[in-house]
């Protein structure tokens, strides 16, 4: 009984030792190869389960998922010899897995370096043939297109990779150069300030001025209405007086009379030394 269970237990133990060195299974991220001796008898292995020969055969995974390489910042000189510092990225992922294995013995860092140089001269020769305008705004966009097709061919020939995208993530200036740049601008920038102020003195002055000559213009208008209004008024009132005299002559000139007694005594302390037998008091004899 204890033969054929270590009998049993032999056989499963064999079985799985033969399945894990003829059966290998791909994921749907990676893609394979199959080599024998070394040689590649079978390339882009596609995903699921798969049978080699023990010993004879050899597996190598990939990963067939985008990847990316995050480049080093690098100095570059623009069409005007400016110098820049270009933070860039490139997004690639493994076509020709066959390829891919001869040109890099299947190691990504290998695939990063040949790649990462041929960005490094694309990007050189890209910034050298543009003004800094172009490389900052104007042609960013065409830039990263040419340069990407550009190396995108190269690469799946050399490398069997397919170049998915290149971008620039920040375009710097250098430590020194943005200091001669940032006064440049300030310069600038006080240099306008400068003429916007003088500008809008000059304005000020203007509409104070315009301000000052209306005011006048109104004062002028509004006392030569005023003077043509006081003088219909006296003029009004001279006819008002004219009439009333031809009226009662006599009563007019008792209530001038009148007038000027109340006038000339407004104060209690006021003192007239006049003679008795005058006109001023010539209704006070008459009512004596």
């Amino acid at each position: 009984m204890k033969n054929l269970s270590f009998a049993i237990l032999f056989i499963v133990l064999a079985a799985v030792l033969v399945a894990s060195q003829t059966l290998f299974v791909v994921k749907e991220t990676e893609r394979a190869v199959v080599l024998k001796f070394g040689e590649i008898v079978r390339d882009d292995v596609q995903p699921g389960l798969h049978f080699k020969l023990p010993v004879m055969n050899e597996v190598k995974m990939f990963d067939a998922r985008i990847l990316t390489m995050d480049s080093r910042p690098q100095r570059y000189l623009t069409l005007e010899k400016k110098a820049v510092i270009v933070d860039s990225y490139v997004k690639w992922k493994i076509s020709n897995v066959a390829r891919f294995y001869q040109a890099t013995s299947g190691d990504e860092f290998v695939a990063n370096r040949v790649l990462s140089s041929r960005v490094d001269t694309g990007l050189r020769n890209q910034f050298g043939e543009r003004t800094m305008h172009e490389v900052v705004s104007g042609e960013r966009e065409e830039l990263m297109t040419e340069l990407r097709d550009r190396i995108d061919s190269v690469a799946q020939t050399e490398l069997g990779i397919t170049i998915v995208d290149i971008r620039v993530k920040r375009i710097d200036l250098p430590p020194d150069v943005s200091e001669s740049v940032y006064q440049r601008m300030r310069t600038e920038r006080e240099r306008e300030a400068r003429e916007h102020r003088s500008k809008g003195l000059e304005l000020a002055e203007g509409i104070r001025a315009d301000a000052d000559r209306q005011r006048v213009v109104l004062e002028a208008e509004a006392q030569r209405d005023a003077e043509m209004i006081r003088g219909d008024g006296d003029a009004q009132a001279a006819a008002i007086y004219a009439q009333a005299y031809q009226q009662d002559p006599e009563f007019f000139d008792f209530y001038r009379s009148l007038q000027a007694y109340r006038e000339s005594f407004a104060n209690n302390g006021d003192l007239f030394v006049l003679d008795p037998n005058s006109e001023f008091f010539k209704y006070f004899k008459e009512t004596n």
